[in-house]
């Protein structure tokens, strides 16, 4: 949401006209014409400084509760008594993903089709291109995946799909197909939100050869199947990814409390920042080539600032940490008499690298256990879980300090983290959120449904 105050404030502005006096280049006499004079932007204050990804009024939001508070089955819904599959499609960025899932949790089928290499060279990602990759892409990836999981469309009982918030061209391919085969193939729809989806990955339940291992079990009832889930509602969910950095109070199916936000760059871009300014390959994203470069380094070569120290909140900023580490860079620079366009020894490199790391998770933990405590006072039979999601939950060293930190708590905390293939995006997480959205009898209407850039959750739930 980096637009919303200049949405807000740029469609105020106020123009005056003021009268100057000029010469006619032909005959030299004195007229006057109208000049327009622009007043300086009535800046709108009420969002500044606040996180991003909260409902402010000036976009669709998302809330697939009605506002008797129960769900609805829009485009019907598959037998619920027993287990049932749904096709998954993810177009929301850079990656061609789909799977086929079982509402059991079991991954029969998946396919992904990378772009890294198509948008290596501009470090970091095209729209058009990816757009193009996903049109290319798309069909080949649905047929492989149910080829895996050897399934016919026809033998799918619902297809889901992600509709915002991401690149809303990108959205639009997987969206457009995804209703095509709804629609001819009479299959109940679910529009997923992306956010969700990362989030309920966290509840995905593992499975070996007996079925599933651990988990909450839920009875079955007259309309639904008996039920195994990783995690329980309610819970305390850490969106750590390319484009978003949050902490969320998750309630339920689509009743989701935004506690604190990023107010400018995600964890995922400061990570794909340092790793250009480092120069390192970001075709396969700056996260992981920060965090393998960072394994060699001092963690406290550089003394780089904690964001919002004196901000006793819950928001993120990743802004300022970027050009911290761009300042420290330039003077090893420096230091070791080399000019701007020169390139820090490698040692020198691991050193930024593993010093921006261990900082940008200080920060991530400093507003964790404020919001910890905030939760442990609300008393007993509080929420006590927490779940890491998103692409940079697949970082180790992010891993093994957060559960540092939920152990660490006088009441230890339990943590829950899905497998790291499946923090970043495909097609399974498009899948599994649709399944927990018909298990509550959600669905959608596929014909005109929409894609949404900008899709927060909404705060009337």
């Amino acid at each position: 949401f980096t637009s919303l105050s200049s949405t807000i404030s740029g469609s105020n502005t106020d123009e005056s006209v003021a009268t100057s006096t000029v010469l006619d280049g032909t005959n030299g006499e004195k007229k006057k014409r109208k000049k327009k004079k622009r007043r300086p932007k009535e800046k709108n204050r009420e969002f500044i400084g606040m996180a991003k990804a909260v409902d402010r009024g000036v976009f669709n939001v998302y809330r697939p509760i009605g506002d008797d508070g129960t769900f609805s089955a829009k485009s019907g819904l598959p037998d619920r008594t027993k287990p049932f599959t749904v096709l998954g499609i993810e177009s929301s960025c850079d990656d061609t993903g789909a799977a086929v899932v079982r509402s059991d949790g079991v991954i029969l089928g998946e396919s992904l089709a990378s772009q890294n290499e198509i948008h290596e060279e501009f470090g970091g990602i095209v729209p058009n291109l990816a757009r193009n990759a996903h049109e290319e892409k798309i069909d080949e990836v649905i047929a492989d995946c149910l080829e895996k999981a050897n399934m016919s469309i026809d033998e799918v009982d619902a297809i889901g799909v992600t509709v915002g918030p991401g690149l809303e061209i990108c959205l639009r391919v997987g969206c457009n197909k995804a209703r095509q085969l709804a629609i001819e193939n009479n299959k109940p729809f679910v529009g997923v939100h992306h956010l969700e989806a990362h989030i309920l990955m966290a509840r995905l339940p593992e499975h070996d050869e007996s079925g599933a291992i651990g988990g909450v079990l839920a009875p079955a009832t007259d309309d639904t199947h008996e039920l195994v889930r990783a995690m329980d509602f309610p819970f305390l969910a850490l969106l750590v990814s390319g484009g978003h950095c949050q902490l969320l109070k998750c309630l339920g199916i689509g009743n989701y409390t935004i506690i604190g936000g990023t107010i400018d760059d995600s964890l995922g871009e400061a990570y794909d920042k340092t790793a250009r300014m480092l120069g390192l390959p970001v075709g396969g994203g700056g996260g992981p080539a920060v965090e393998n470069l960072a394994r060699g380094g001092d963690p406290k070569a550089l003394p780089l600032p904690i964001p919002m120290q004196n901000r006793k909140d819950f928001d993120f900023s990743y802004s300022g940490l970027k050009t911290s580490v761009l300042r420290a860079a330039n003077n090893l620079k420096k230091e070791r008499g080399l000019s701007p366009e020169d390139e820090l020894s490698h040692e020198d490199k691991m050193n930024v690298a593993a010093s921006f790391q261990h900082v940008a998770i200080r920060h991530i933990e400093q507003r964790l256990e404020r919001t910890m405590t905030l939760l442990e006072k609300e008393g007993e039979g509080g929420i006590r879980s927490l779940a890491v999601v998103g692409g940079v939950a697949a970082n180790k060293e992010l891993r093994s300090r957060l559960k540092a930190v939920c152990e660490k708590r006088k009441e230890p905390w339990s943590m829950f983290v899905p497998p790291p293939r499946l923090c970043t995006d495909q097609g399974s997480m498009s899948a599994w959120a649709a399944i927990e959205r018909i298990m509550v009898g959600s669905t959608d209407e596929p014909a005109g449904h929409e894609v949404h850039a900008r899709y927060p959750f909404s705060n009337e739930n």
